[in-house]
């Protein structure tokens, strides 16, 4: 069975935001959650809830399984 990595879903969600060109202030002010938590989730300090998931694949146009590393896809 497959374990979340925390460190690859920051490091998705962080090449996800450089490919949009936007940083964490703007992501944060963007899906209404706080700069910290990007942070946090970037660096693996933090694993994000359900809702930051939804809100997060939906702002990318990226499933929650390639945010959560299940897929590479």
């Amino acid at each position: 069975m497959q374990v979340f990595d925390v460190k690859v879903f920051g490091e998705r969600l962080h090449a996800l935001r450089l490919e949009k060109g936007i940083g964490q202030n703007l992501l944060a002010k963007d899906l209404e959650l706080s700069n910290a938590s990007i942070s946090y989730w970037e660096t693996g300090k933090q694993e994000p809830g359900a809702a930051a998931i939804f809100k997060l694949a939906r702002y990318f146009d990226v499933s929650a399984d390639y945010l959560l590393g299940l897929t590479d896809d």
